[in-house]
């Protein structure tokens, strides 16, 4: 309403400014004296198409730049809007996680799924790892949120990979995938989970899950059985290792090499 309102008194002024070009009886000298500016009187007040052609563009980028304004208001007030509501969904989340609601939570985000907000995303892997460990919850479906987590994990990553909760939790997901391919796929992603712990250690060298895991990730290895070392070796020429002096350093925030 206003962009009309706006667009209609730029055209008064345009017939005002026409009317006023116009000269008045005998401005031309009663002796066929030229126009003083170089332009013939017809030029100014006979040529209305002309006139109208210049209005019409005008009029027109002119009501192109309002257009565009009113597009960017609505596209900046649109993104703060969505900037709020992901982090009111967030702090709704995290209560439901810190309240032990572990169905709640993952109903209320699987709403988000197709989000591209890596916070969100990786929460919403941590909810369906959390939903495949209920006792309520059958082998069926457990298989299902399991490979569901890792996707969702895999996507907070690429979305951020500067989020340390992103690679801890893709790495956590990798780790249950492995219990549904095998031996070799287990080894084999052996070497990922430590990378990804790694990272997110040094992404944030406080957290203290991510710490605790990798820890865990050395002992396991440590403690591996000797016929599946020599499964490991057979498969690969340098399996992955550990031994417990790595796992001490590691559970004092040090990571363990190969």
């Amino acid at each position: 309403m206003a962009l009309a309102v706006r667009l209609w008194r730029l055209f008064l002024v345009g017939r005002s400014a026409a009317r006023g070009l116009r000269l008045p009886a005998g401005a031309a000298g009663s002796r066929g004296q030229r126009v003083p500016w170089g332009l013939a009187a017809s030029e100014v007040t006979g040529n209305s198409g002309t006139f109208k052609r210049s209005f019409l563009f005008s009029a027109l980028s002119y009501l192109g730049f309002e257009t565009y304004q009113v597009i960017s208001q609505a596209v900046v007030v649109h993104a703060a809007a969505k900037v709020f509501k992901i982090e009111e969904i967030l702090e709704q989340a995290d209560y439901l996680y810190e309240s032990g609601e572990t169905e709640k939570l993952y109903q209320l985000l699987t709403q988000y799924k197709e989000s591209e907000d890596a916070e969100l995303l990786w929460r919403l892997a941590r909810a369906s790892r959390d939903v495949a460990q209920l006792s309520g919850t059958s082998e069926e479906e457990k298989k299902v949120l399991v490979y569901e987590a890792l996707e969702y994990a895999k996507r907070a990553l690429e979305k951020n990979e500067s989020s340390f909760a992103a690679h801890k939790w893709y790495a956590i997901c990798i780790s249950d995938v492995g219990d549904y391919e095998g031996i070799k796929a287990k080894i084999a992603n052996a070497y990922i989970i430590k990378e990804h712990f790694e990272k997110a250690i040094e992404l944030n060298p406080k957290d203290a899950t991510s710490i605790h895991l990798m820890g865990i990730w050395c002992y396991t290895f440590a403690e591996m059985p000797w016929y599946q070392r020599r499964i490991a070796k057979v498969l690969f020429a340098t399996p992955p290792s550990s031994t417990y002096e790595e796992w001490i350093q590691t559970s004092t925030a040090k990571t363990c090499s190969f």
